[in-house]
């Protein structure tokens, strides 16, 4: 597979595979300004020449939008590869690239989050342990991160003491989100209408920058929907998955 480098140059004229329609769909108009206002942070999108979801999104740790400790480490954002593409070794590929292009920036490793059983939008736990991550924190709610280092004497990376244990104060369902998910641009707005209609408790809380985003109460924040403090789950929700969940 022939693979692009996405970046602020090119970005206007290139499919970015998670959100594949054309430039003017609210999903991918959030995620390409999302994209965008992160390459200068060290963000790497690299993806398939080919249109479909094919991609590897990286930015150094301490640049990353999520509550973690791991400084010196690259942490992944998100590794697909789905539909057509699946079985032809392409994920190895894209995490060779990320593995190559981390240790020529003098990188101590990768991390990711993953959880002990593959969750939706969540890397595979058996697909890393085959390439040799292992665990090295896990958040309460089961939320786990995962590291492959790239020397026997690197730190383990750790998540923050505010998502080891995900909880928050508020009552009803609460929804932290960040545009890093081209699909919240969509569904979050209809989440929102949909609790309106059927008075259902419901408050969305969009993280803005990294600082939000680094001392967020929950290890996932592209998308973690609580109920009376509660943690409940980083599946993207449209009117239909909520009114069920709701009537649980």
């Amino acid at each position: 597979m022939e693979y692009i480098k996405v970046t602020k140059d090119n970005i206007e004229s290139e499919h970015i595979c998670c959100a594949i329609s054309n430039n003017k769909d609210v999903q991918v108009a959030s995620k390409k300004a999302w994209l965008t206002a992160r390459f200068d942070d060290g963000l790497v999108f690299l993806k398939s020449v080919e249109r479909g979801k094919c991609f590897i999104e990286y930015i150094p740790a301490e640049n990353a939008w999520n509550p973690i400790d791991a400084d010196g480490y690259m942490y992944i954002d998100c590794l697909w590869v789905s539909g057509s593409f699946k079985g032809h070794g392409y994920s190895n590929e894209l995490l060779d690239e990320c593995i190559k292009d981390s240790k020529a920036k003098g990188k101590t490793g990768l991390c990711i989050l993953t959880s002990e059983k593959k969750k939706p939008f969540l890397a595979d736990p058996k697909y890393l342990k085959h390439k040799g991550f292992t665990v090295c924190d896990e958040a309460d709610n089961g939320i786990q991160l995962a590291y492959l280092p790239f020397a026997a004497s690197a730190a383990k990376p750790r998540f923050k003491e505010c998502a080891k244990y995900p909880r928050i104060e508020e009552k009803g369902y609460v929804l932290y989100y960040t545009s890093q998910c081209p699909f919240n641009a969509k569904y979050v707005p209809i989440v929102e209408q949909t609790a309106k209609e059927h008075n259902i408790p419901f408050k969305a809380i969009r993280i803005e920058n990294k600082e939000q985003a680094q001392n967020a109460p929950t290890p996932i924040t592209t998308y973690a929907l609580f109920y009376d403090g509660v943690y409940l789950t980083n599946e993207q929700m449209n009117d239909t998955k909520f009114l069920k969940l709701v009537a649980r």
